[in-house]
C-alpha cells in the first residue's frame, strides 16, 4: 500500500476518534458523519486494490494448477 495513503488514513482515523471523544452524544446525531464517510471511502479504495491483487494472484495460481493437471494427465 502507498505510504501516503496510509498516513492519510491514519490521520482520518485519529480525527474520527477525537470527534467521538469530544462529542459523546453528538456522534449519534451526525456530528462525526463527514469523517466517517471519508474513512469508509478510504477503506473501500483499499479493499478494491486488495481485491484486484488477490484476483491476479488467483488467476496465476489457477493457470499453474491447470498446467500441473495437464502434465500429470499426460504422464498417466
Amino acid at each position: 500500500m502507498d505510504p501516503t495513503t496510509s498516513r492519510v488514513r491514519h490521520q482520518i482515523i485519529e480525527e474520527f476518534q477525537k470527534c467521538h471523544a469530544e462529542h459523546p452524544y453528538g456522534k449519534f446525531f451526525g456530528s462525526c458523519t463527514e469523517l466517517k464517510i471519508k474513512l469508509d471511502r478510504c477503506f473501500r479504495q483499499e479493499k478494491a486494490v486488495k481485491r484486484k491483487i488477490n484476483f491476479e494472484e488467483s488467476k496465476k495460481l489457477k493457470e499453474t494448477l491447470q498446467a500441473y493437471r495437464k502434465e500429470t494427465a499426460e504422464q498417466s
